[in-house]
C-alpha cells in the first residue's frame, strides 16, 4: 500500500473539492447554536455590539466561557485592546435585533445607546444590552489562534436576568441566518 505523503487533503479521495465544500458547509450549517450580541470596548470611549453565534462554557471551575471571533472585526479589536467583552441573550421575540449589529455600530456615549438601543455597564465596563434576557460580563484570561478568528476565553465576572427567567431565548434555527462552514 502506497503511503501518501504531504498533508491529507480536506476530501474524501475522488469527491470534488467544491462540491464537498459546499456539503461541509451545510452539514456545519446544522450544527445547533445560539444567537447573541457580544458587546465590546477598549475601555476608553469605543463601543460595540456584534451579532455572535461561537460561543461555548468551556469550564465549571472558574465559570469560563469562549468565544470565536472573526480577526477583521471591528469587537476582535476591542476585545484585544480591553481585555473584556460581555454576552447578551437576545429574547427569541427580538430576533430582528440581530442584523442591527452586523456591522460597527453607532455609539451615543451620552445617552447610552449602540444603534439605538439602550445599554448598560456592569463590573468590567463592556456594554449589555438593557432588553437582553440575560448577560455574562467576561474578563478575557486566554486568548488562542484559530485560523482566520481567535478564540478569546472570558471568566464570569458578573451575570443576571434582566426578563423573566423562562423567556425563550434567541437560537441560530430560529432565524434564516447562518454563519460558519
Amino acid at each position: 500500500m502506497p503511503v501518501q505523503e504531504g498533508p491529507v487533503p480536506p476530501f474524501p479521495p475522488g469527491a470534488d473539492p467544491d462540491e464537498y465544500d459546499r456539503l461541509r458547509r451545510r452539514v456545519l450549517w446544522k450544527m445547533p447554536s445560539g444567537l447573541y450580541i457580544v458587546g465590546s470596548t477598549d475601555k476608553g470611549e469605543r463601543r460595540n455590539g456584534m451579532t455572535l453565534n461561537w460561543t461555548t462554557q468551556v469550564s465549571f471551575d472558574p465559570k469560563l466561557i469562549g468565544i470565536g471571533v472573526e480577526k477583521t472585526a471591528f469587537t476582535h479589536d476591542l476585545i484585544e485592546a480591553g481585555g473584556v467583552f460581555s454576552l447578551c441573550f437576545v429574547d427569541q421575540e427580538d430576533r430582528a435585533i440581530v442584523r442591527k449589529f452586523t456591522k460597527p455600530v453607532d455609539v451615543d456615549l451620552a445617552a447610552k445607546t449602540l444603534n439605538g438601543f439602550p445599554y448598560i455597564e456592569r463590573l468590567t465596563g463592556a456594554p449589555i444590552l438593557a432588553q437582553s434576557v440575560a448577560y455574562l460580563d467576561c474578563e478575557v484570561r486566554h486568548t488562542l489562534d484559530t485560523g482566520n478568528h481567535t478564540f478569546f476565553v472570558g471568566e464570569v465576572m458578573d451575570s443576571a436576568f434582566l426578563k423573566d427567567e423562562g423567556t425563550p431565548v434567541l437560537r441560530m434555527e430560529d432565524t434564516r441566518m447562518n454563519y460558519g462552514g
